[in-house]
């Protein structure tokens, strides 16, 4: 780990509109003084513990994003700024604002990521997606490959990056808001998170029921896919390795990155190995699947992936009650994720002090569909005396509406931290 500073093109850097400029550096200075305050560093050192299966209390996290409720909240998506470039910008501002009023364990970080323009992205093909003409409606997937013998038609993954639109990108953000809060340019690689899983391309590029009739009916064909796949996952990630492009912005964990046994994020610290950052995949899609058949077509491939990592988190939404012991496979294993499908009894027996629970009660018994506060207060605090004694922090997360009442998030954290005291005193 260097901490090498960008490598950009040289660009000439253009004065945006006043407007513009005001309204993304009155963001941005709030955002500062959120990201100082000295509360982030005492949030720091309990994630850091907890991730490291030291005792903690239970951790807590409203995680906004990722949930349709995030359109309900006009303070975040209310856009101001005229040039749509700044509109992404604009709203990671405004959301990081709007979760900084809920009092949870979040770490306000003190950057702004800026992430560079991959010149090779996906799969070189493109899944058509048929929407529903409501809003918010569902999409009904157009799967690219039609049988797997079409794989040939996937493009290698190769880690190259745009430097001329990174560079523009870069320093247009930097000179707006860069004396204010520093700008880091995120220089990883394309294949990560969703992107980086197999699991959810799978999806979109073959289709779920497609994929358990050809686990049926062509096995060899399935491996061959998913070994393309993972293979090149595993070849971006060591050519973005090797060009010195992994950086201390990267870790990826779906909550918050912080171990004893890892550095923290950091801006513009690049040059790093994938052994000092956290890495994570799910599986979503395998969820049926019973654990022979996700070991045998999905896990192996994921695996190889994970275990460059130093650490490592799995699992979203998908119940994975039926395939803790399957996860043991994997060496640098940290984090489980309890979804609402799952048995929440069973998996902290199986779990144990041997991980971190991340558990994720329903957001539909939560917030989505009303807010009684002490309905909330007794379901987290039973979740608590079950897992009395263990690594667990509470997640609420994929929350599909909150009635347009942006306050119930604050409402869940106070419950939360109520039942906390209630369990665990």
């Amino acid at each position: 780990m260097d901490g090498r500073t960008a490598r950009v093109c040289p660009v000439t850097v253009r004065s945006e509109p006043s407007h513009d400029r005001q309204i993304l550096r009155d963001l941005a200075r709030r955002y500062a003084a959120v990201a100082a305050d000295p509360v982030q560093d005492q949030r720091r050192e309990l994630w850091r513990r907890h991730n490291s299966l030291r005792p903690t209390r239970p951790l807590i996290y409203a995680r906004v994003e990722g949930g349709n409720a995030v359109d309900e909240l006009p303070q975040v998506h209310e856009l101001q700024c005229r040039d749509p470039f700044w509109h992404g910008v604009e709203h990671w501002l405004r959301l990081q604002l709007f979760k900084a009023t809920l009092g949870d364990d979040f770490v306000f970080e003190q950057f702004v990521s800026v992430s560079a323009v991959h010149a090779c992205a996906g799969w070189g093909v493109e899944s058509a997606r048929h929407y529903s003409d409501e809003p918010q409606g569902s999409y009904k997937v157009d799967y690219v490959l039609r049988s797997l013998e079409d794989v040939a038609k996937l493009r290698p993954p190769r880690h190259e990056i745009d430097e001329a639109k990174t560079a523009e990108r870069f320093a247009r953000v930097r000179e707006a808001i860069g004396d204010i809060i520093e700008v880091d340019l995120n220089r990883g690689p394309a294949w990560l998170m969703w992107t980086g899983d197999l699991s959810t391309d799978l999806g979109y590029l073959r289709g779920i029921e497609n994929l358990m009739t050809d686990i049926m009916m062509n096995p060899e064909g399935v491996h061959r896919l998913v070994r393309f796949m993972g293979e090149g996952v595993l070849r971006a990630h060591d050519q973005a390795e090797q060009a010195g492009d992994w950086g201390l912005s990267n870790h990826q964990n779906q909550s918050i990155p912080y171990a004893e046994e890892l550095p923290g994020p950091k801006a513009n610290c690049r040059g790093v190995k994938r052994s000092q950052l956290w890495g994570y995949v799910a599986s979503q899609e395998f969820e049926l699947f019973g654990p022979d058949q996700q070991e045998e077509f999905l896990l192996r491939y994921q695996r190889p992936i994970l275990e460059k990592f130093g650490l490592a988190a799995y699992g979203c939404c998908e119940n994975l009650t039926g395939k803790i012991d399957m996860l043991r496979s994997i060496p640098n294993l940290r984090r489980i994720a309890v979804a609402p499908r799952a048995d929440l009894r069973s998996c902290a027996e199986q779990i144990g002090a041997d991980y971190v629970i991340s558990w994720r009660p329903n957001p539909a018994e939560m917030i989505c569909l009303g807010c009684d506060e002490q309905a909330m207060r007794r379901k987290i605090r039973d979740g608590l005396e079950i897992c009395r004694g263990l690594h667990v922090d509470i997640c609420l997360k994929d929350v599909t509406s909150v009635q347009h009442e942006p306050q119930r998030f604050a409402v869940w954290v106070r419950a939360v931290r109520a039942a906390i005291e209630d369990a665990w005193g």
